[in-house]
Formats: structure tokens, C-alpha cells, sequence
């Protein structure tokens, strides 16, 4: 199975300052490009736990006595690591969104390339898929999930468009969702405005903003002090949580001032905002839209 590079590698795992003895944590396995590389740099001491929902991804483990890969959710980090007896880690690193690996295998239905059954699930333990999200999702939720997750303006318009179709049959495959959304497709923006169809569809799916706010917070919750967190995110609605958490420690409202008036925040920010140069995008296309953001537990 072919797992492409690792995206912003050497800026990702370094932000996490790697203590040899230290205890880290990769949620997002894929390939394993990331934990090996965080693997090369811990001593023998040193311990490296990873989640992957994705039961592909098991073939890529990493046969090393320091590392432990964990078929789960990362939305359930705290819940598997106290399994395994860890109440604390030095280092959390996430590389957001759906692998390339992913895309590439049609029959899972992530790619507007191919013609597959509408599936896009990330672990297919799961029971909602994007059939049930197109064929049984009423008016209301349709618009809200395009809306929120596609960011499209049209959204009450693809939802009645969907509605009326399934009326005379079920939407099964990629294809006839093409051709059922193709009136909102024109032809120079064809691709970007599909690929936010799918976007909020499988988004939906795999309920990808939940997890993301789960993890932020329990994250939180496990790093030392001093302990770094390092995300990689790939679109606009990911990138703006993961930054309103690392600026205020919550994603609505206000945090509380002490008793001089300064905010009390837990984190501090490392660095500036980092995204991929045009070397590694030209070798990475996956690259292109990659943003990563570091912060450091006080």
C-alpha cells in the first residue's frame, strides 16, 4: 500500500523539542512517517504511543520495543493511553484530514476522481457512511452540512437538488452524485467546488470537528508542562479551531483575566504560523494546503 510523504516532517517533529526519554504521542499513524521519525530521535528510554482508526494502516507498524500503535479514535487519546498506564506525555503531533493513501484507494470513496460507492469513512467500524448522509439525511441537515462543512453559499439550493433526485432513485456512487450536483459545477471551478462537496460530506461522516475539539481538549489535559503540541491542519475550518485553542485554551468566548488583567491562557505559541515551500509541495502535492501550528503547555 502506498503511504506518501510525510508532510512538513523535519518543522512538525521538531517543533515537538524531542527529549530522548521523553513520551510522545503520534494520532494520526498513517504511513508512519512521523513516528519514525520522532522513533530516531527518542533514546532508549523513550516511548511512543500512535492512533490510527484506519485498519490499513496496521500494516505499517513499526516493529520497535519503545512503540505501541493504537487502532482507536484519537478522540479517545486520553481513554487508551491511561490503558496502557500513561497520565502524561512530553509531546502530541497531528497530521490532520484524510491520507493520501485514502484518496488514492477508489473503492473508499474520498477522491472526485474516482467512480466508487459513496462511503468516506476513516475507520469502517463506523455505521453513518456517505450514502446514509446523501440518501437518508433530511433538507435541514443537508444544508446545515454543506453549509457549515463545504463553506457553500448555495447549500439550501444542493440540498433540494439532492432531495428531488433521491426521490426517483438512491443516489449510490460518486458518479451519480456528479451528475446529480453538475447544474452547480461550472466548468472553471468545477474541481475546487466538488472537492468542498466532498469536504463537508466527509466531514459529516466521520464527524471530524467533534474529534478535533476532543482531542484539542483532552491534549490539554495529558501534556507536562513545558510539553509541546504540534498540528498540521489542511483546510480553513480545522486551522481556525486549532488556532483560537492555542491562543486562548477554548474555541468560543473569552478567556477569564487574573487580578492585573491579563488573560490567563495555557498555552504559549511557538514560532509563527508554518506552511510548505515549493520544493516540498512540488514532490508532495498533499503539501499544498498544509498549514502547522506549535504551542508549548505552560
Amino acid at each position: 500500500m502506498e503511504y506518501h510523504n510525510p508532510v512538513l516532517l523535519q518543522a512538525s517533529v521538531g517543533g515537538l523539542n524531542i527529549k530522548p526519554d521523553g513520551v510522545y504521542v503520534d494520532v494520526t499513524f498513517g504511513g508512519g512517517g512521523h513516528s519514525a521519525f520522532i522513533l530516531n530521535q527518542l533514546g532508549p528510554n523513550g516511548k511512543l504511543f500512535a492512533f490510527d482508526q484506519d485498519e490499513d494502516a496496521l500494516a505499517n507498524t513499526l516493529y520497535d520495543e519503545r512503540f505501541v500503535l493504537i487502532n482507536e479514535n484519537f478522540r479517545y487519546i486520553k481513554r487508551f493511553l491511561r490503558f496502557h498506564n500513561i497520565k502524561s506525555v512530553d509531546g502530541i503531533l497531528a497530521d490532520l484530514g484524510v491520507s493520501s493513501h485514502q484518496f488514492d484507494v477508489a473503492e473508499r470513496g474520498f477522491s472526485t476522481r474516482f467512480d466508487a460507492e459513496l462511503d468516506m469513512r476513516m475507520s469502517q467500524k463506523n455505521d453513518l457512511n456517505a450514502y446514509k448522509v446523501v440518501n437518508e439525511y433530511d433538507e435541514a441537515n443537508l444544508r446545515r452540512v454543506f453549509l457549515e462543512f463545504g463553506e457553500l453559499k448555495n447549500a439550501p439550493a444542493i440540498a433540494r437538488v439532492i432531495i428531488k433526485a433521491r426521490e426517483e432513485s438512491p443516489i449510490k456512487n460518486t458518479e451519480q452524485l456528479k451528475t446529480v450536483l453538475s447544474q452547480f459545477l461550472p466548468a472553471h471551478k468545477s474541481h475546487k467546488i466538488l472537492a468542498q462537496m466532498y469536504q463537508a460530506i466527509r466531514i459529516e461522516v466521520n464527524q471530524e470537528m467533534d474529534v478535533l475539539k476532543e482531542f484539542l481538549e483532552q491534549s490539554l489535559e495529558i501534556l507536562n508542562t513545558g510539553g509541546r503540541l504540534s498540528v498540521i491542519s489542511y483546510h480553513s475550518l480545522e486551522d481556525r479551531l486549532v488556532k483560537r485553542f492555542i491562543k486562548n485554551g477554548m474555541f468560543e468566548g473569552e478567556p477569564e483575566r487574573d487580578f492585573f488583567g491579563n488573560f490567563s491562557v495555557p498555552f504559549s505559541t511557538i514560532g509563527k504560523l508554518i506552511v510548505p515551500d515549493q520544493a516540498e509541495i512540488k514532490i508532495n502535492n498533499r503539501a499544498r494546503s498544509a498549514k502547522l501550528r506549535i504551542a508549548e503547555k505552560k
